[in-house]
C-alpha cells in the first residue's frame, strides 16, 4: 500500500487478420499500455496505409461534419488493412457523389437559419426603433449599409464619418452602419481582421418591425421543415451506403496506427505485447474472449533491462488525495507513496485553518455535489467534514461563537496555543516524511545511509525538539548528528566525505526548522478565520431588526467560503509539496499510461 507496484507484462499471441479486433478489445478495458519488444517494427500492412488514410483525412475535412455521430460499428470480422482501407473509401466515394447536392442544400439552409436568427434576436432589441431596414437593404449606390458582428473584446475602430446603430443581442454584439462604400469597406476589413463578421442587410426585411418578425418566424418554420426533409434523405444515403461500417472500420484502422508504433508480425500471427495494471488478468482475458479475436493471453516475465510503469495501490478512501504525489510525478519503485499520510494530515490540516461547522458542512456538501464532475472535490468532502470538527473544537457555527459549547477554545481566547498546536503538528508530519526517506533507503539496501544519515537525521531533529522540553535531549541531538556525518562518509566511501556530510547535515538541519516553523501559518489561517467570523458576528449585532442581521451572516459566510476555501486550499498544498514531499519524494517513476480506447468498438459490447 505504501510502496507502489510495477505493472504487470502480458503477451498475446493472436491471428494476423484480428489484431485490431485484440488492441480495440484490450483498449476498452483502460488496462493496457502497450510496449512492443525490442527489434519490433509496425507491420507493413499498417506502415503502407499512410496514403489512403490520407484521402480519408480529406474526406473528414470536407464531409466530416455531416457524418453520422452516434452509431458507428466497426466490422466484427476485421479484413487485411489493405482490403478495409479500399473497401472503406469506395463506399465514401460513391457516398460523396450522391450527397454532395444534399450537403450543398444543408449548408445553404444552415446559412439561412443562421441568418433568421441573427435578425429575429436583433428585430427582438430593436422594439423600439425608427431605423428602416428595408430602405437600409434597398440603399445604393452612393451608400451602402452593412451587419457587422463584433468577436469577444474590445471592439475594432470604425470610420468616423460612418452612421454606427450598435445592438446588443444576447451575447452577441452588432452595429449597423451607413456610410460611402469605401468607409464601410474599410470597416467591413477592420471588423473581419478582429476575428468578427459582416453580414448584408437581409432582402426580406422591410420597414415594419412587426412584419419582419413574423416574416423571420416564418422563414425559421419553412428553414426547420426543409432542415427535417434534408436530414432524412442524408439518412437514407447513409445506410444505402453502409456508411456508419465504413466509417467504423475507418477510424478504428486509423486509432490502431496511431496508438500502436511497432509490433511482432509473422505471416499468419502477431504479437501484442506491453504491460497492464489488471494484475490478476482476469478483466484482460474476459476482454479477449468477449471480442472473438482468436488469440491466446499469457503472462509471462517481462524483457531483460525494460523498465515497468508504476501503480498506485491504495484504499478507495484514500486514492484522491493521489492527487498530490501526482502533481510531482509516480514514486520511483525504492519511493515511498505518501497517499495514505496525506489522508490523514491534508483534511487535518485544512480543517484547523477553517474551523467552523456550517461552513465545514456546506463544502463538504458542495464536494459531493460535484465529486463526479472534477477529482479534486472529493478532497472537499473530506476537508470540509474536517472543518465542522473543528468549528465544533473552537465552537463556531457560521461564524457564530459560542452558538455551541466548544470541546477546546475559542482561538482569538488563546491564541498562542493555537499556533503552537500546528508547529507540532507539523514537527510530526517531517518526522513522518524523514521516515518515508528512510524506507527507501531500507528498499534500496543502501544500509549506511540508513542508519547513518536517515535515522541520524531523525534523532538529530528529535533532539532539537526535545530541547524545549529538557536539556538532556542535546545528547541525542549530538549522537544523531555524528551518525549522520559517519554514515555519510561510509556510504560515500572516502574519509574526506566527513566535511562535506557536516555540511549536508547544517543544511538539511536548517531546512527542516524552517519547514516546521512554516506550519504555524496554520494557526495564522485559524486565527485570522476566528477574526473573520468575529466581524461577521459583531456586524450582525449591531443591526437593528432581524432581516438585516440574516443578510449579514448569509453575505458573510458566502465571503469567507469563497475566500478562504481558496486560499486555505493553496497553503495546505503548499506546505504538502514544498515541506513534506521535499523530505522523501522525488516522483521519478515511470507512469502507467493506457491504450486510448478507440473510436468505434464492436457492437457496443464492450462499452
Amino acid at each position: 500500500m505504501i510502496r507502489p507496484r510495477a505493472a504487470r507484462w502480458f503477451e498475446a499471441l493472436v491471428a494476423k487478420d484480428d489484431t485490431t479486433l485484440l488492441l480495440e478489445a484490450l483498449a476498452a478495458t483502460g488496462a493496457v499500455e502497450l510496449e512492443a519488444r525490442a527489434g519490433a517494427t509496425l507491420p507493413e500492412a499498417f506502415a503502407t496505409a499512410g496514403p489512403a488514410l490520407a484521402r480519408f483525412a480529406d474526406f473528414r475535412t470536407r464531409y466530416g461534419a455531416w457524418w453520422p455521430a452516434e452509431g458507428l460499428v466497426a466490422s466484427r470480422f476485421p479484413e487485411h488493412p489493405a482490403k478495409t482501407l479500399e473497401r472503406g473509401l469506395q463506399r465514401l466515394d460513391a457516398w460523396a457523389r450522391e450527397a454532395e447536392p444534399t450537403i450543398r442544400l444543408l449548408e445553404k439552409n444552415t446559412g439561412q437559419r443562421d441568418e433568421a436568427l441573427r435578425w429575429h434576436g436583433i428585430l427582438t432589441v430593436l422594439k423600439d426603433s425608427r431605423v428602416d431596414l428595408g430602405a437600409l437593404a434597398q440603399a445604393g449606390p452612393l451608400a451602402q449599409a452593412r451587419l457587422l458582428a463584433f468577436a469577444p473584446g474590445p471592439e475594432p475602430p470604425l470610420p468616423a464619418s460612418l452612421l454606427v446603430r450598435e445592438i446588443t443581442a444576447g451575447e452577441r454584439r452588432y452595429a449597423i452602419v451607413v456610410g460611402s462604400s469605401v468607409d464601410v469597406d474599410a470597416a467591413a476589413r477592420e471588423t473581419v481582421a478582429a476575428k468578427g463578421r459582416c453580414h448584408p442587410i437581409a432582402d426580406w426585411l422591410t420597414g415594419n418591425r412587426a412584419a419582419n418578425l413574423a416574416a423571420a418566424n416564418e422563414r425559421l418554420s419553412r428553414i426547420a421543415t426543409e432542415r427535417a426533409d434534408l436530414d432524412a434523405a442524408l439518412e437514407r444515403l447513409n445506410e444505402r451506403h453502409e456508411l456508419r461500417q465504413a466509417l467504423g472500420d475507418l477510424m478504428r484502422l486509423q486509432w490502431v496506427i496511431e496508438h500502436v508504433q511497432a509490433l511482432e508480425s509473422g505471416e499468419r500471427f502477431a504479437w501484442v505485447t506491453g504491460w497492464t495494471s489488471d494484475r490478476e488478468g482476469a478483466s484482460l482475458a474476459e476482454a479477449v474472449d468477449r471480442s472473438g479475436a482468436r488469440a491466446l493471453l499469457h503472462f509471462s516475465r517481462p524483457p531483460p533491462l525494460s523498465s515497468a510503469p508504476l501503480l498506485f495501490v491504495n484504499p478507495r478512501w484514500a486514492r484522491p488525495f493521489e492527487l498530490f504525489p501526482r502533481a510531482l510525478g509516480v514514486p520511483g519503485a525504492t519511493e515511498a507513496d505518501p497517499t495514505v499520510v496525506l489522508a490523514v494530515a491534508v483534511p487535518l490540516i485544512f480543517g484547523y485553518m477553517f474551523g467552523d461547522v456550517g461552513q465545514g458542512l456546506v463544502i463538504a456538501a458542495a464536494g459531493l455535489w460535484l465529486r463526479k464532475r472534477s477529482p479534486v472535490a472529493k478532497l472537499f468532502v473530506a476537508g470540509g467534514l474536517s472543518a465542522a470538527f473543528f468549528g465544533w473544537v473552537f465552537g463556531s457555527v457560521f461564524s457564530i461563537h459560542g452558538a455551541i459549547t466548544p470541546l477546546w477554545t475559542d482561538p482569538l481566547a488563546e491564541p498562542i496555543a493555537v499556533l503552537a498546536i500546528p508547529i507540532g503538528a507539523g514537527a510530526i508530519l517531517l518526522a513522518a516524511g524523514l521516515l518515508l526517506h528512510a524506507l527507501g533507503s531500507f528498499w534500496r539496501g543502501e544500509w549506511a545511509r540508513l542508519l547513518g544519515e536517515d535515522l541520524g537525521l531523525l534523532a538529530l531533529y528529535a533532539g532539537i525538539l526535545g530541547l524545549i522540553a529538557a536539556v538532556e535531549f542535546q545528547w541525542l541531538a549530538l549522537a544523531g548528528a555524528l551518525a549522520f556525518v559517519i554514515g555519510h562518509a561510509v556510504h560515500d566511501g572516502r574519509a574526506q566525505a566527513l566535511g562535506s556530510g557536516l555540511g549536508e547535515l547544517v543544511e538539511r538541519t536548517l531546512q527542516l526548522l524552517i519547514n516546521t516553523l512554516s506550519f504555524a501559518r496554520v494557526g495564522a489561517f485559524a486565527l485570522a478565520h476566528a477574526g473573520l467570523s468575529s466581524a461577521v458576528s459583531a456586524l450582525s449585532g449591531e443591526a437593528d431588526n432581524l432581516l438585516l442581521k440574516a443578510i449579514i451572516v448569509v453575505l458573510g459566510n458566502v465571503l469567507i467560503i469563497v475566500l478562504e476555501a481558496m486560499v486555505v486550499s493553496i497553503q495546505t498544498t503548499r506546505l504538502v509539496l514544498f515541506e513534506f514531499f521535499a523530505r522523501f519524494l522525488t516522483g521519478a517513476g515511470r507512469p502507467f499510461r493506457p491504450l486510448a480506447p478507440p473510436p468505434t468498438l464492436i457492437d457496443g459490447d464492450l462499452r
